[in-house]
Parts: structure tokens; C-alpha cells; sequence
């Protein structure tokens, strides 16, 4: 498909899924998991915990939906709960030692999209695109 500017919504999306769809068939080994999860695991190693409310943010799901795909990680024993210290009905999820040495798999499949995405830019190339998609962003979330 050509893309326009008029298009370029269109294309971010079509970005987004052939990405997912990069990332999905690199995990399709691993019981289910798909880019979503990969994600998750993401924030989670850049952080000690996480509230699902937190996660849900993060991810840019609802809380509901990211429940599921936490409960599929925690049957796949990637993470678990822990009860806030300060009050029991607050739950956190955290890595176990399973989904931080998963973690290192999925940062190595990030990186080898980014590398597919970046093919032929210059770092100049890399700085442009961030900064006008950084300021796409902040009119679209302006807007709302």
C-alpha cells in the first residue's frame, strides 16, 4: 500500500502490528505468550513492582484485559503477587527469578526489531523521527 500524509495514521498502526507481529512469532515457542506479555515483563524489569492499575498505564489496556494477560504469566510462573506491605487488599505483581532471566530473551527480540526498523537510518534519521512522533503524541493527547 502507498501511505500519504494524509495516510500516516494508518501507517503508525500498520507499524504497530507487523512490530507485534515480528515479536509474536519470536515468542511462539513459549506457551502463548505474544508481545503484550513481552511488554509487561519490560516494565517489570525496570521496575521492582508494579500495581496492575500501574501495568494497565503502561501497557495502554484496560484493567480488566490486563488481568488476563497477568494471570496467563503468573500460570506460566514469569510473576507473582505480593500483597502491599502497608495494606493486604493492594496487590503488586513483581518478576520471579523465571521471568527476569525471560526478560533477557524478550530485550534480545526487542532489539533485533529495532535493528530491523532502524535499517539504513542515521542516528540524525533516528532523533528526527522520535521527536516528530514525540510531538504527534503530545497534539493527539492535547486534543483529548
Amino acid at each position: 500500500m502507498e501511505y500519504s500524509t494524509n495516510s500516516i495514521l494508518s501507517l503508525i498502526s500498520h507499524l504497530h502490528t507487523v512490530s507485534a507481529d515480528f515479536t509474536n512469532r519470536r515468542l511462539a515457542d513459549t506457551a502463548g505468550l505474544v508481545s503484550s506479555h513481552g511488554y509487561i515483563l519490560y516494565l517489570l524489569s525496570q521496575h521492582q513492582k508494579l500495581s496492575m492499575k500501574e501495568l494497565a498505564d503502561g501497557i495502554n489496556r484496560d484493567k480488566s484485559t490486563t488481568t488476563v494477560l497477568i494471570r496467563k504469566l503468573r500460570e506460566s510462573g514469569l510473576v507473582r503477587e505480593e500483597a502491599a506491605e502497608d495494606d493486604g487488599r493492594r496487590k503488586y505483581i513483581a518478576l520471579t527469578e523465571q521471568g527476569l532471566a525471560y526478560t533477557e530473551r524478550t530485550s534480545a527480540i526487542s532489539r533485533e526489531l529495532l535493528t530491523e526498523c532502524y535499517r539504513g537510518f542515521s542516528e540524525a534519521d533516528k532523533q528526527t523521527l522520535l521527536e516528530l512522533l514525540q510531538r504527534m503524541n503530545r497534539n493527539i493527547e492535547n486534543a483529548l
